[in-house]
């Protein structure tokens, strides 16, 4: 009798200890496919105009594709690269050109799979929630491929909800 005394009190202590969990679904926007390959799109023709050989690779916030764009004549590393700076932005929330300057203080980071502190990744954003990462790679400089970068994210910014 005292063992199952002992257990009946074990199991409504149990019970009452455990309050039922309760959480909404997390409310996150995603980056359309569509708007994703005009934003690679237009990084790649912004510096074709410019003679650069660019690619451009967007990424939703949790670092998977949603589109790639290698540009006619733009090394295969550039792929590897721009998706790099992608992933660097959107995992940081921040550009890594701004990254780029605070190299001493990221220190061990740096030798992280797939983050790459050099310009050319934009962080895209709903408001302040990081929905992704755009990373343009091929120009001649790490100021050259942000720029790109940068044009690819205005061409689909006012369209993103």
């Amino acid at each position: 009798m005292k063992v199952l005394s002992t257990s009946a009190v074990a199991l409504l202590g149990t019970a009452l200890a455990a309050s039922p969990c309760v959480a909404d679904a997390l409310k996150t926007h995603r980056i359309p496919a569509t708007l994703a390959v005009e934003a690679a799109s237009e990084a790649v023709a912004s510096c074709a105009k410019q003679n650069y050989r660019e690619t451009a690779v967007v990424l939703d916030a949790d670092g998977a594709i949603i589109a790639v764009m290698r540009g006619d004549g733009a090394g295969i590393h550039t792929i590897d690269s721009a998706h790099d700076k992608a992933y660097t932005a959107a995992s940081f929330g921040r550009d890594t050109i701004a990254l780029a300057e605070r190299k001493s203080e990221i220190g061990d980071l740096m030798k992280l799979p797939h983050l790459m502190f050099f310009g050319g990744g934009v962080t895209i954003k709903i408001g302040d929630e990081v929905v992704g990462g755009i990373g343009a790679s091929g120009a001649p400089g790490a100021k050259l491929d942000d720029a790109c970068a940068h044009a690819g994210l205005a061409k689909i910014q006012g369209r993103l909800k």
